[in-house]
C-alpha cells in the first residue's frame, strides 16, 4: 500500500485484519465460529443485568474472578491474569517475550492469529508443519528451537483440525525446549476433551514448569463469547510483563460477573459440554462413513482436509444453509451447533466426499 497518510510499518500495512467465521442469515446455522449453540443460562443473564454500573470503570485485575481460578489451579492470585480473550493475553505474551530478529514457534494450520501476533511483536514466525493425523509434530518442533526463539504455542486440542496433544509427548517435548523460552499450551477448547491421555494444563502447572503458561477461555465451553474472557495461569513475573503490555481495563464489570456466575453454575454448563462432544464424535464418525478421512476431534468441531477443495466444498454448505469455516487450500471446519444441522451437514459432506 503507498497511498497512507502517514508512515506505517511495512509489515502491519501489508498486515490482513483477523477474519471472523462467516455470519449466518435467519434461516441459516451458523457453524463457522466455534460458538456455544446454547441460550444464556438464566443465572449468568441475571448476573451481567445487575452489572449495569457502566459509568464506572471496572476493576483492571478482576480480582474476585482471579481469586476463583486460583484457587481452581492451586496457585496463588498474582499467577492468574485476566484479560478480554485468551488471544488478547497471546499478543500480550509475544510483545512480552519477542522482537525484531527473535523467533516465535507453532504448528501449523492452527489458529489463525498465531502469524498475527508474530508479525504485531515485530517477530518472525516460524511454522512447524502438523503430522499427517492433523496435530502437533512435537519433534520436528523441538528440533526448530534455535537461539532465537522466544515463544512456543503448543494448541491442544489443535484448532481447526481437532487433535490433542498428550501429557507423554508435552512432557517429553519440554525437556528439549530450553528453560528460559517461554512455552504456551493454548488450551480453549479444553473442556470438549475426552481423550484421556491429553495434556493437562493444570497438571503442567501443578508440575512446577516455570516457562510455561495455560491459556483458557470463557467463550467456547462457557457460552461466553460475546463478552470476551480469558486468563492464563503461569509464573507471576511472566504475567506481570504480559499485564504492562495490555489495554487497561478491557475486561468489562459484565463480563467478570458473567464468568463468576458460570462458574457457579458450572455443572449445568458441562452438562452441555458433554452433549456437544457426543454430538461431536457421532458427527465424526458418520462424516468418516462417508469418506471423509476426519481427524481425531477433541474440541467442539470437526474437520473436512479437502485441501484445495476447500472454498467449494465451503460453497457447497452454505448453499444447504450451513455456514462452516473454509480455509483455502487446506480444508473446512464444521462447529458443532444445533442437533438440527446433523443430518444437512453429513448429507452435504457426503455430496462432496473424496472420490476413490
Amino acid at each position: 500500500m503507498t497511498d497512507l497518510p502517514v508512515r506505517i510499518r511495512p509489515e502491519i500495512a501489508a498486515l490482513p485484519a483477523y477474519k471472523q467465521g462467516k455470519q449466518a442469515g435467519a434461516e441459516a446455522f451458523k457453524l463457522s465460529s466455534n460458538e456455544n449453540p446454547f441460550a444464556p443460562l438464566p443465572s449468568v443473564v441475571a448476573a451481567v443485568q445487575a452489572a449495569i454500573a457502566v459509568n464506572r470503570y471496572p476493576d483492571a485485575s478482576s480480582p474476585r474472578l482471579r481469586a476463583r481460578l486460583a484457587e481452581r489451579f492451586g496457585v496463588g492470585d498474582d499467577a492468574v491474569h485476566i484479560a478480554a480473550g485468551s488471544v488478547s493475553i497471546l499478543f500480550q505474551l509475544a510483545q512480552a517475550t519477542s522482537g525484531p530478529g527473535d523467533e516465535i514457534l507453532f504448528s501449523w494450520r492452527s489458529f489463525e492469529a498465531y502469524p498475527s501476533l508474530a508479525t504485531v511483536a515485530g517477530a518472525t514466525a516460524v511454522t512447524v508443519a502438523n503430522d499427517a493425523a492433523g496435530g502437533h509434530d512435537l519433534d520436528a518442533m523441538a528440533a526448530a528451537v534455535t537461539e532465537r526463539t522466544r515463544m512456543i504455542i503448543v494448541c491442544s486440542p489443535n484448532n481447526p483440525t481437532g487433535p490433542v496433544v498428550t501429557q507423554a509427548d508435552f512432557d517429553a517435548f519440554l525437556g528439549r525446549v530450553p528453560n528460559d523460552v517461554l512455552v504456551i499450551l493454548d488450551e480453549a477448547y479444553a473442556e470438549f476433551v475426552t481423550d484421556p491421555d491429553a495434556v493437562a494444563g493444570a497438571d503442567v502447572i501443578a508440575a512446577g514448569h516455570a516457562n510455561v503458561v495455560v491459556l483458557r477461555t470463557f467463550s467456547k465451553a462457557y457460552g461466553l463469547a460475546g463478552l470476551r474472557v480469558g486468563y492464563a495461569v503461569g509464573d507471576p513475573r511472566i504475567l506481570a510483563a504480559a499485564r504492562s503490555t495490555g489495554i487497561p481495563l478491557s475486561v468489562t464489570a459484565a463480563a467478570e460477573e458473567a464468568a463468576l456466575a458460570s462458574l457457579d453454575a458450572e455443572e449445568e454448563l458441562l452438562e452441555r459440554v458433554r452433549t456437544l462432544a457426543a454430538h461431536r464424535d457421532d458427527l465424526a464418525a458418520r462424516l468418516r462413513a462417508t469418506g471423509w478421512d476426519v481427524p481425531e476431534a477433541q474440541g467442539n468441531f470437526v474437520w473436512l482436509p479437502a485441501g484445495a477443495r476447500a472454498l467449494e466444498v465451503a460453497a457447497a454448505f452454505e448453499e444447504a444453509g450451513l455456514i462452516v469455516r473454509p480455509f483455502a487450500g487446506d480444508g473446512v471446519r464444521i462447529s458443532i451447533g444445533e442437533h438440527e444441522a446433523i443430518e444437512p451437514i453429513v448429507r452435504v459432506a457426503a455430496s462432496v466426499a473424496p472420490r476413490p
